[in-house]
């Protein structure tokens, strides 16, 4: 990679950053806030769904837009609107109080209509820069940079918690407006190139419905894996929370330190991931994403029958290995699926997806508690199982990425 691209890749990392601040932050404070709000468990995980189900709808539209304008200048307001979301629903908390609820729900609305436009975008213009093997250890550093943002995450929610339950909404802003400045001033982009490809739009989306033509059932399989991968973590991590407020009587920072392990996990494996991945995708790339949506249904599976602390988190730390292990395989595949003029779409299509399984998981995984943990847990072990034999048989990366990416 050339020198002059190193602070580009260093402010794309920003943005995973902060974009997981978005759910991760708010996990180990959602028990406080469904006592300040006086909701239930539930509804308090419709605050991760609203923000995260905008965010999947509006990543086509943006991706769309980025491959006719450029990508940073989609980043740069996109983040902006992420962060005012923020400080929306931290001056709600303070001016609504006990009702604030609804309100809180607006801004985080507002919230994902900003995100919608970030992370994926930062992996779509990764690919765009990068054009050899070593695609894939850089875009393996956006999904570390991913996980150390989780890892990171509910440690400081839980920190600036202690000043008061609303106060990690205020460090979205903070954080946010900032780096989207960085986005707009430091970000390098070659936008005459990109003029010159951009295609009319009849035969953008004649290219794009081809890519689907040829290479649909690996994709599909790609982008169910990729729902699956957070849809579990973040269910389990979410549901987690719960059990450790609730059947351990932990407070807001030990509950951040314990959930902090297995995504510190899952970013560790990302990044060696990455780096052992280049140059060798072939023989990797397939393996560690099988592997790891086998170790998705291990943690799921090995999660239900344990009560000691100790063996919950080594079971949450499987399935944050899991992660670690997919999604750097599926994010080097699909961004190598399209060439640079249908690659936006194509790459935000794979990120609406992933915010759908963010939006689903802690919803669905808050049911077990009145359901069946067992059922929910199950059943979701044996989908990750059923796309892992999938991948195996019906994948095939030699026939996918460009022989100067594969190495």
């Amino acid at each position: 990679m050339e020198k002059k691209l190193y602070p580009t890749i260093a402010v794309l990392c920003l943005v995973p950053f902060i974009m997981v601040l978005g759910n991760s932050m708010l996990i180990p404070v959602l028990p406080k806030i469904q006592q300040e709000l006086h909701v239930g468990l539930v509804q308090v995980g419709l605050l991760i769904t609203v923000f995260s189900i905008p965010a999947g709808i509006v990543i086509p539209f943006a991706g769309m837009l980025s491959d006719r304008a450029g990508r940073k200048k989609i980043m740069f307001p996109a983040l902006l609107v992420y962060g005012t979301g923020g400080l929306l629903a931290g001056l709600f908390a303070i001016w609504f109080k006990e009702n604030a609820f609804p309100f809180i729900i607006g801004a985080r609305i507002i919230q994902g209509i900003g995100a919608g436009g970030t992370y994926q975008l930062g992996m779509a213009l990764a690919g765009d820069l990068i054009q050899s093997n070593e695609r894939s250890k850089i875009l393996g550093l956006l999904e570390a940079s991913n996980g150390l943002g989780k890892v990171i995450s509910p440690l400081a929610g839980a920190a600036v918690a202690l000043i008061a339950w609303y106060t990690p909404f205020f460090v979205y802003g903070v954080l946010a407006i900032p780096i989207g400045f960085l986005v707009l001033l430091m970000v390098k982009e070659d936008t005459q190139k990109l003029k010159q490809q951009v295609q009319p739009v009849p035969k953008y989306f004649q290219d794009l419905a081809n890519i689907f033509k040829t290479k649909g059932i690996p994709l599909i399989i790609s982008f169910a894996s990729g729902f699956l991968a957070l849809f579990a973590l973040f269910g389990l991590l979410s549901f987690f929370a719960d059990v450790l407020e609730r059947q351990f009587h932990m407070d807001t920072f030990s509950r951040g330190l314990i959930l902090g392990i297995p995504v510190l996990v899952m970013a560790i494996t990302a990044y060696i991931l990455g780096i052992v991945m280049q140059g060798q995708i072939n023989k990797i790339l397939k393996g560690a994403a099988v592997i790891g949506l086998f170790a998705l249904a291990a943690g799921l599976i090995l999660f239900c029958p344990f009560k000691e602390a100790w063996c919950l988190i080594v079971s949450a730390s499987i399935l944050g290995l899991g992660t670690g292990a997919v999604l750097p395989a599926l994010n080097t595949l699909i961004t190598s699926t399209a060439p640079k003029t249908e690659r936006g779409l194509v790459t935000c299509l794979y990120g609406t997806v992933r915010f759908f399984g963010v939006a689903m998981g802690p919803p669905l995984f808050g049911l077990a508690e009145k359901m069946s943990q067992p059922l929910i847990f199950f059943t979701t072990a044996g989908v990750c199982i059923l796309f892992g034999f999938l991948f195996l048989f019906l994948v095939n990366p030699e026939k996918i990425i460009p022989k100067e990416i594969q190495g």
